[in-house]
């Protein structure tokens, strides 16, 4: 089987020997390895670690993990499995083009996740959805009570332009990541008509941004961004065009980093590996 070790903690010397030296006593053979400080002395130290087990399970390892290395470095840490895919939850709203984005890349085996359902506040996409063979569920807004039933189980949510402000109470009781995709690079252009306003502006460049879902609005931390640059040619129509491709791009990227649990948040900052 296939684990991965993520940590973070105080940066110190001999930390990475001390997970090492653990691994290769475990009789794991690491086979790829990332980490960040920022600041060799007395920084925050960030670390993921991929490595291969021919014998034992991972919740032994966890536990003797733990014992002996999570605890006496104060380390905060989660070990997982890479060969099983997360259970991960699709809401839309009524623009599409996030969604079937993602569906298709899932159904290519792009993203590595079982997806048991996409819910939305509006009954367009079902059979689009179905296509797919994914359950569609119509959960009129609002009714959070409902979707979280639904979201039970889920492991990873994302907001494929899901238009409606999810409330702290949700976030607290569903206890899961939230990904969101913003039509910004955040704070810029918040709200409706970001693209008439952007081009009543005269932007020269437009873009998008992925992040956790916090209880502050658009606010969390940022996972993944980028952007194109446009003129005085572009109409608002043809940055719209521009703008939902760049929001595709940057979801996908964004859930596919999540899923391979490379992203470490930190404080309203991420590392990403």
């Amino acid at each position: 089987m296939t684990g991965r070790l993520l940590i973070t903690c105080h940066d110190r010397h001999g930390i990475v020997a001390a997970v090492a030296g653990f691994l290769a006593a475990s009789g794991a053979n690491i086979i790829s390895s990332d980490q960040h400080s920022t600041d060799p002395e007395g920084g925050e130290f960030f670390m993921r670690m991929e490595f291969t087990l021919e014998q034992g399970d991972l919740g032994a390892l966890g536990r003797a993990f733990a014992q002996e290395v999570g605890d006496p470095l104060d380390m905060r840490w989660r070990l997982t499995d890479a060969g099983r895919p997360k259970r991960m939850a699709i809401l839309v709203s009524r623009e599409d083009h996030c969604l079937v984005d993602l569906l298709w890349r899932h159904r290519r085996g792009e993203l590595d996740a079982d997806i048991p359902l996409v819910a939305s506040n509006h009954p367009d996409h079902a059979e689009d959805v179905a296509g797919f063979g994914i359950p569609y569920h119509h959960v009129p807004h609002p009714n959070e009570p409902e979707l979280l039933q639904l979201l039970d189980g889920a492991e990873l949510v994302v907001l494929a332009r899901y238009m409606r402000i999810l409330s702290g109470e949700f976030l607290g009781r569903l206890g899961v990541p939230v990904i969101n995709i913003h039509h910004s690079f955040l704070p810029a252009f918040a709200g409706a008509n970001p693209y008439q306003r952007a081009f009543e502006r005269g932007v020269k460049i437009i873009g998008a941004t992925a992040h956790y879902v916090t209880e502050e609005l658009d606010a969390g931390p940022i996972i993944e961004q980028d952007v194109a640059r446009v003129s005085h040619r572009e109409s608002p129509e043809t940055m719209m065009r521009i703008g939902r491709d760049i929001e595709r791009r940057v979801l996908a990227r964004a859930v596919d980093r999540h899923l391979e649990d490379r992203v470490l948040v930190h404080g309203n900052r991420t590392v990403v590996f």
